[in-house]
């Protein structure tokens, strides 16, 4: 249980970070800053790829949290990338995330680690 709890810290993190580097944003800002937009893409991509690495259990006993939506964007994100739209990636990030974010913080919860 101890991964599955670092685990869901690591994501807290990746879509904290999203938040963070979407907030005020405009698609046009974040074309015209590649630092801001690759660090989003990153996050992105460590939000997805921690949640394939859940197990099973976890993703059963929560099946109200969209677990696979990080897991397909990540796949995108990396086997895709020139392809990524970036007013998807706002869109999702502002859109998306917060609400995503907040379920986890209920796993979080779940799993012994209020933090």
């Amino acid at each position: 249980m101890r991964r599955e709890v670092l685990l869901i810290s690591e994501i807290i993190d990746a879509a904290e970070r999203i938040i963070d580097l979407s907030l005020g944003a405009s698609v046009e800002d974040l074309d015209a800053d590649r630092t801001r937009r690759e660090a989003l893409l990153w996050s992105f991509t460590v939000l997805g790829e921690a949640c394939g690495q859940l197990d099973d259990d976890v993703r059963s006993a929560h099946q109200g949290v969209p677990w696979q939506a990080p897991r397909d964007l990540r796949n995108r994100v990396v086997h895709g990338y020139w392809q990524v739209s970036t007013s998807i990636l706002l869109a999702t990030a502002q859109d998306d995330i917060p609400g995503f974010l907040e379920a986890v913080r209920v796993v979080q919860r779940s799993l012994g680690d209020g933090s």
